[in-house]
């Protein structure tokens, strides 16, 4: 009885100490495919506004597409872009966030709210 109770305790904690340490990890770790993916889809929303210079737009699905989004897939990323010349890629997981986000402002992939609210 002893013996289970000791073996069942550590468990536990061997249980809460992964999951803490899985948590406070980098997101360059936890999230590496997802940012792989999004970083695609940037170097081509940025060959895009190279040629064509402007950005895509948020509702044109079949030139968004082509940059490597889908349309309600949540293993995609969703584009939003505001008038200034600015957009961002989000991850939106359906649970209200935070998301994981890249804004072209900012440069880099962080944990956050989207700043630019779609129309």
């Amino acid at each position: 009885m002893k013996k289970t109770l000791i073996t069942s305790i550590t468990l536990i904690i061997l249980i809460i100490i992964s999951f803490t340490i899985y948590w406070n990890l980098p997101i360059e770790i936890t999230r590496k495919s997802d940012i792989k993916t999004g970083n695609e889809i940037i170097e081509n929303i940025e060959s895009y506004r190279t040629k064509n210079y402007k950005l895509p737009e948020e509702n044109d699905w079949q030139t968004l597409e082509q940059l490597g989004l889908e349309k309600d897939n949540h293993a995609k990323p969703v584009y939003t872009k505001d008038e200034k010349g600015n957009y961002e890629l989000f991850y939106d997981d359906g649970l209200g966030g935070p998301y994981l986000l890249w804004n072209s402002t900012e440069k880099k992939w962080t944990i956050d709210l989207p700043k630019i609210i779609s129309k």
